[in-house]
């Protein structure tokens, strides 16, 4: 058999792998060419390039997050919050939470987890994330009240306090030492140190060619199955490489030579020659699904006037989109519902532009009304990402047909993940719109949904929507009940989503992964590939 690096080598001379030269010369670091070393090659949906999981929402900033760090609860596939790293008490009148950590916990530079570590993890991850600034504002005090033992102790009885705490994703709770976890929110952690079931192998992180974790041999599992993010996370393989590779046909014909072993969002329009392929397994790892949406810039103009968003908003039509970026219905859904098609929280509240296409007159007439002086739209449009090459280019046509000028900027998706961080005008770097895609469980609920917030400038999320109605709608649900309590005010922040633009849902999808049958165990989730359970055959 030859050795791997040789085969990629041929491989990349087809006219489809040239990109593969680059992978041809990583896999021979030293270790790899152990033949008792078990090492699963993934080709993850992005490159990654921000490790900080507390720093962006960047779905494969929180896939690494999963392989370093551990949270304190975990989410299993019946939508209950279980202990992960720490068991739970709710007192009686529901205002007091306390968490016990379980023995065995270590960080990767040897020292035990302790309390105080877990409490700045959480004041840290508090400051960023929607839930977690939400589950902040009811708080009283949250303390380490020994080494083993932290207290919660809330204002008033909040009902998601575990549903935040477990949440499985962006931004997820993961927890990492005191003195890493008081590092400023702004600013990017110094090191890579959890106590999840794989480290990072730091020395041998190339930005835009890949990323290597190995086995945590003194992790700890739970007891329980695994289960979405909760149970035992059993690691048995030794190593793990997220290879980039920016173009999906290279990365196909590498997970079809055996160089590549799992693929985790291959294009919609391959599928079907991939299912014909008994040495691969096709299947949708996250039943939930995506969001797919736009976001606009609050700060600036044309979208700092409501409404100029407002003609965009109505310019937009989700099937296009979806046409585009999905192109088989199987896989999509048309869907006006903020909360997520099939949630108890769906509705159609203002939703029907969208849905049926039929805003564009409306658009043009309201644009020409708004004082719209030409200003270009400056359009972020990443070209490395299967999920996120569509949006922006069917955006853009409906916007110029509506009478906007847009300035369409290609670049990559790691560019646009620090780009909309920036406040600065779009003449200096700053931009107008972006589009991404949540996973289900983002989306959930107002307090869930981030899009749906409006704090602005003060912990608002890219784009910055000042809207202090929707944040006193978001507080009064998160205070209801009942669940037609919760119904009726979700409806509620979708109008004034709508109405203010804050964000524009283009529909929803699934996206099937695909592997080499030489890989078992992996894992169904509500959000992320994960790489603990995976068995891998010599």
């Amino acid at each position: 058999m030859l050795h791997r690096s040789h085969r990629l080598r041929s491989v990349a001379a087809s006219k489809f792998m040239l990109p593969a030269l680059a992978l041809a010369a990583s896999l021979t670091l030293p270790g790899i060419a152990d033949a008792q070393t078990k090492t699963i090659h993934a080709v993850m949906h992005s490159d990654l390039r921000v490790i900080d999981p507390g720093l962006t929402t960047a779905y494969i900033t929180r896939d690494h997050g999963y392989m370093v760090y551990d949270t304190l609860l975990a989410m299993d596939s019946n939508f209950r919050v279980q202990p992960q790293m720490a068991e739970f008490k709710v007192s009686d009148d529901k205002l007091t939470y306390t968490f016990t950590l379980r023995d065995g916990l270590k960080w990767h530079d040897g020292t035990p987890v302790t309390a105080e570590d877990c409490v700045a993890s959480l004041k840290r991850w508090g400051q960023k994330d929607g839930m977690g600034q939400k589950l902040m504002d009811f708080t009283a005090s949250l303390e380490a009240t020994d080494p083993k033992t932290i207290t919660l102790k809330l204002k008033e009885p909040y009902g998601l306090v575990l549903e935040s705490i477990g949440k499985p994703s962006s931004l997820v709770p993961f927890m990492m030492p005191k003195r890493i976890a008081e590092t400023p929110a702004d600013k990017a952690i110094p090191e890579q140190i959890g106590s999840g079931p794989f480290k990072f192998v730091a020395a041998e992180f190339q930005p835009g060619v890949k990323a290597v974790y190995v086995k945590n041999a003194d992790y700890v599992p739970r007891k329980e199955a695994p289960s979405w993010t909760s149970g035992g996370k059993v690691v048995k393989v030794d190593r793990v490489e997220w290879i980039t590779m920016a173009d999906n046909q290279t990365a196909i014909n590498a997970l079809q030579s055996g160089d590549i072993d799992f693929v985790e969002a291959p294009s919609f329009d391959i599928l079907p020659v991939l299912k014909q392929d008994k040495e691969l397994t096709i299947h949708t790892l996250s039943p939930l699904g995506f969001q797919t949406l736009g976001r606009m810039n609050f700060l600036y103009p044309p979208f700092d006037n409501p409404k100029v968003r407002r003609a965009a908003f109505l310019a937009m039509s989700q099937k296009p989109v979806l046409d585009a970026l999905v192109g088989n219905p199987d896989y999509y859904k048309v869907c006006g519902a903020v909360f997520g098609c099939g949630t108890p929280l769906a509705s159609d509240v203002g939703a029907e532009t969208l849905v049926k296409g039929n805003g564009m007159a409306e658009a043009k007439k309201l644009l020409a009304e708004s004082g719209y002086d030409g200003t270009p739209v400056a359009l972020m449009a990443p070209g490395d990402v299967v999920s996120l090459k569509a949006q922006p280019i069917v955006a853009a046509q409906l916007l110029r047909e509506a009478g906007f000028k847009v300035d369409v900027q290609a670049t990559d998706w790691q560019t646009v993940v620090t780009r909309r961080a920036s406040q600065k005008p779009p003449k200096d770097g700053g931009w107008n719109m972006f589009f991404t895609n949540w996973a289900g469980p983002d989306i959930l609920n107002p307090v869930a949904n981030v899009s749906t917030g409006g704090k602005g400038k003060n912990g608002g999320w890219f784009g910055w929507p000042d809207d202090p109605k929707v944040e006193a709608l978001r507080d009064q649900f998160a205070r209801a009940t009942s669940p037609e309590e919760q119904k009726k005010l979700a409806e509620e922040v979708q109008k004034e989503v709508y109405e203010q633009v804050l964000y524009i849902p283009l529909g929803q999808y699934q996206a099937p992964s695909v592997w080499r049958n030489e890989l078992t165990g992996i894992l169904d989730g509500p959000a992320t590939p994960v790489f603990w359970n995976i068995e891998k055959k010599n």
